[in-house]
């Protein structure tokens, strides 16, 4: 027991977190034999806080979760349920998908809740929810964007009821009949502006920007293979060209920092995929317009525009994104996280995402400022699970070999009678004699 809670024996590793990034990380470390104790709830942010009726955006190659036989694949997973997936994935088809890859990859997965994680000397103390105590000597955080969630200033204290993040809304048909305001012009924001059509709302979609930018305007730039893998690499992320790079976050991160900033700005700025065109042909939207001010008003929001204009609406959605800040990570101890050089909110991470605290790593989005915009999607998994899961086995290596090493050291000495040392010692007087 330490201060009345369980304590269990030390682990090599604990992975924070069960989507995508935390499920790849944990397969690849239970591959590879660690002692690892996972915690989280499986695909959770997928399953809550997404509306019911979305899509991935990300082509099939890249919506896999990562083991090292690269076996658990999507495909697999239909064959084995005996039920296609279509294409776009449905989120709640590959909330599914996640459910069975743990089920198969990371049955050591705690769905437990975290409470705060501290470092002390001799490694991390994990405490959960429940009080129980966990040691360990790494711990890998994959908590997802969740917390990430940016609003507006103009709709700072606004009631729930009237104004929340797209993340906060699972089942948008309670709005059916209400006039509601989207804001956001990337693929949150219009695939919920569409779901909201098709629910019977009254939707309007306001762009900050001129226009809405879409992606695969032109399918076959991206499929057919002559020319798709010339311009495009196989996770589809970034433009033409740029996407090669990428897709090879070791390449990526040795670039110039001025460039690195230029193309992720270029990689992960607003847009939609062209698949989703048709379904806003009959959704009002206005370029070019941002909220100024928003006021209460009994059960309606009161609006200005940039343009002067207002709206009266029931409902604000706020499709506007996620800005990344890992001190927003409430289980990690402000002793903790004020030793995490940061930039801008996101950890800099070295060899196998390791932060400047040693032993603590973190995956998924908040790895974008160090190895790129891959790590803001699906497809980044794979690379980061097999460079962390390296990076933990070398470094239990060298600690096994330090361990070893000093057991040999002192059984060596142990095994030499001080008779004989001090025999050794007078041999010089005797042979001078």
């Amino acid at each position: 027991m330490e201060g009345g809670s369980q304590v269990n024996a030390k682990s090599d590793v604990v992975v924070i977190g069960a989507g995508p990034y935390g499920l790849s990380a944990a397969a690849h470390l239970n591959a590879q034999g660690v002692n690892v104790r996972v915690f989280g709830e499986t695909m959770s942010f997928w399953d809550r806080n997404m509306p019911e009726g979305m899509y991935l955006r990300s082509p099939w190659e890249a919506s896999q979760i990562s083991d090292p036989a690269r076996s658990l694949t999507i495909d697999a997973f239909q064959t084995a349920m005996g039920a296609p997936v279509s294409r776009p994935i449905p989120i709640d088809r590959f909330v599914a998908y996640g459910r069975w890859f743990q089920n198969h990859a990371v049955r050591n997965l705690e769905q437990r809740k975290v409470a705060e994680i501290e470092k002390d000397a001799t490694g991390f103390r994990v405490l959960l929810a429940d009080g129980e105590t966990a040691r360990c000597g790494r711990v890998i955080i994959a908590g997802g964007i969740a917390p990430f969630a940016a609003s507006p200033p103009q709709f700072k204290g606004i009631p729930q009821e009237l104004a929340s993040h797209s993340s906060e809304q699972k089942d948008l048909r309670r709005f059916r009949g209400r006039r509601v305001v989207v804001i956001g012009g990337g693929q949150s924001a219009l695939e919920s502006a569409a779901l909201l059509h098709e629910c019977g709302a009254d939707v309007e979609l306001l762009v900050r920007a001129n226009g809405v930018e879409w992606t695969w305007q032109r399918p076959w730039l991206h499929t057919f293979r002559p020319v798709g893998v010339v311009l495009y690499a196989w996770p589809d992320v970034g433009p033409a060209f740029i996407s090669h790079a990428v897709a090879r976050p070791n390449l990526y991160c040795r670039l110039p920092r001025w460039l690195q900033d230029s193309w992720r700005a270029k990689s992960v700025r607003a847009n939609g995929v062209g698949w989703l065109k048709p379904r806003l042909r009959d959704v009002k939207i206005s370029c070019g317009l941002a909220v100024v001010s928003a006021a209460a008003n009994g059960n309606r929001l009161e609006l200005k525009l940039s343009d002067g204009s207002k709206r009266s609406v029931n409902h604000v959605l706020m499709a506007t994104g996620y800005r990344i800040d890992v001190r927003k990570y409430g289980f990690l101890s402000e002793s903790l996280i004020s030793a995490v050089r940061l930039v801008n909110g996101c950890p800099v991470l070295g060899t196998g995402f390791e932060s400047s605290v040693p032993g603590l790593h973190f995956l998924g989005a908040p790895g974008v400022y160090s190895y790129g915009p891959l790590m803001r999607f699906v497809a980044g998994a794979d690379f980061a699970a097999r460079q962390v899961a390296r990076s933990v086995v070398r470094a239990r290596g060298k600690t096994v070999g330090r361990r070893l090493g000093a057991a040999l050291q002192t059984r060596q000495t142990a095994a030499v009678p001080p008779a004989r040392e001090s025999n050794r010692k007078r041999e010089p007087q005797s042979a001078g004699l």
